[in-house]
């Protein structure tokens, strides 16, 4: 498969998005920029789409994705008995980093929401992406345009290193300016609970919507956890570097990092160092 690429780092080409648009019309793949990381985008609607979604990621099938829209009434297609609560978060958050889990209606097939039957929505606010969500039909199923368990995508040459011939286009809208994956709440509960840490926090959430909890999902280890979100099960966010976590005195801990990049460096290699502001020196 030949993978499109799209330049649209100085603005949005009209007749290139509806072509990008008729892709995810007929079941293809698009990976795209949001506000938060690249997306991949098939058509949340299409069984068959996500399947596809799941093949190129090489991503476990319960591994539940996220729908994008582009407007708020779309919210009632996807979804059923949506709380006040949303509409509330809607109002305070969209577009923008947030995903809503909220109860699934029967427009949404379970290969989309990973056999639940509840769906995770979010509007972003790139124009690239709300132009192609509704060039596409109005509903993108998108997670990270990357191999499963990589880091997340940040440019459109990210998502080439990664996906160049196994997905249908790939639309360049320049750097992302988040870098981090989207908040998710889970608000089928009796009480709305975090799902996955992101851009927005707890207390901006509560500032909204009163209390709000953490899913224990995100800090437990019980491989039997079946994930309501993306991230909340599998290795995630896994670079190909090595870590190491140096502990000591102060003088033991510059010497060993002094070493372990003099080390990396005769090999030709490039090492980062995280230091506080007493040894960064």
């Amino acid at each position: 498969m030949e993978t499109v690429y799209l330049d649209m780092r100085g603005g949005i080409d009209a007749q290139e998005m509806r072509y990008a648009g008729s892709i995810i019309r007929r079941g293809g793949l698009v990976a795209f920029p949001t506000e938060t990381v690249y997306g991949l985008g098939g058509n949340a609607l299409f069984a068959d789409a996500s399947r596809k979604i799941y093949a190129a990621k090489g991503r476990p099938s319960d591994n539940p994705l996220i729908v994008h829209i582009a407007d708020l009434d779309a919210l009632w297609k996807i979804a059923e008995d949506i709380p006040e609560e949303a509409l509330r978060l809607a109002e305070a958050f969209w577009p923008g980093p947030m995903t809503m889990v909220l109860k699934r209606s029967p427009a949404v097939p379970l290969e989309t929401t990973g056999g639940l039957d509840t769906v995770a929505v979010r509007m972003p606010v790139h124009p690239a992406a709300l132009a192609l969500i509704r060039e596409g039909g109005g509903y993108i199923a998108a997670p990270s345009a990357n191999t499963s368990g990589r880091p997340s995508p940040t440019t459109a040459q990210h998502v080439l290193e990664d996906l160049n011939g196994k997905i249908d286009c790939v639309i360049d809208g320049g750097e992302v300016s988040i870098g981090v994956e989207s908040s998710i709440i889970d608000l089928t509960g009796p009480v709305p609970s975090i799902l996955r840490p992101g851009y927005i926090s707890q207390d901006m959430f509560s500032d909204v919507i009163g209390r709000v909890d953490i899913d224990p999902g995100i800090t437990g280890d019980n491989p039997d956890i079946r994930p309501k979100a993306p991230g909340m099960k599998y290795r995630h966010y896994a670079p190909k570097a090595s870590l190491a976590i140096v502990e000591g005195t102060q003088e033991e801990v510059v010497c060993a990092i002094r070493s372990l990049c003099a080390a990396a460096a005769g090999q030709g290699k490039r090492a980062g160092v995280i230091a506080s502001d007493e040894t960064a020196g």
